[in-house]
């Protein structure tokens, strides 16, 4: 079964941070990317331009609109994801405690809808 991950921290965070942690931060990313892909977990995965180049688009009463930003104001921001593949949610909650992230954010695990 396919989850999605989703990757949520608070970009001030990264931008407070020293170059050598972010650094180290990013290394074990690289890491754990290389590992779940030599395990065959890894679907796909990318990492989020910062909130705010984001675009919102709606459409009301047949009228597109657009707005700068998310869709929400949160403490914590969506950078990126992970597609990955496992037996179960319990494999993916431990795929996900992998993630560097989850030690300064939060993962969000999504099941993948099966049409």
């Amino acid at each position: 079964m396919k989850y999605l991950c989703l990757i949520y921290d608070d970009e001030s965070t990264w931008a407070a941070m020293p170059k050598s942690e972010s650094d180290a931060m990013m290394g074990e990313y690289f890491g754990f990317t290389n590992a779940i892909k030599a395990s065959g977990q890894y679907v796909a995965g990318e990492a989020l331009q910062p909130v705010h180049t984001a675009t919102t688009v709606r459409i009301r009463n047949g009228k597109l609109t657009t707005t700068d930003g998310p869709f929400a104001e949160t403490k914590e921001q969506l950078g990126g994801y992970y597609l990955v593949e496992a037996t179960d949610l319990n494999e993916a909650i431990q795929i996900a405690g992998r993630i560097p992230s989850a030690k300064i954010g939060s993962i969000e695990i999504r099941p993948i809808i099966v049409f």
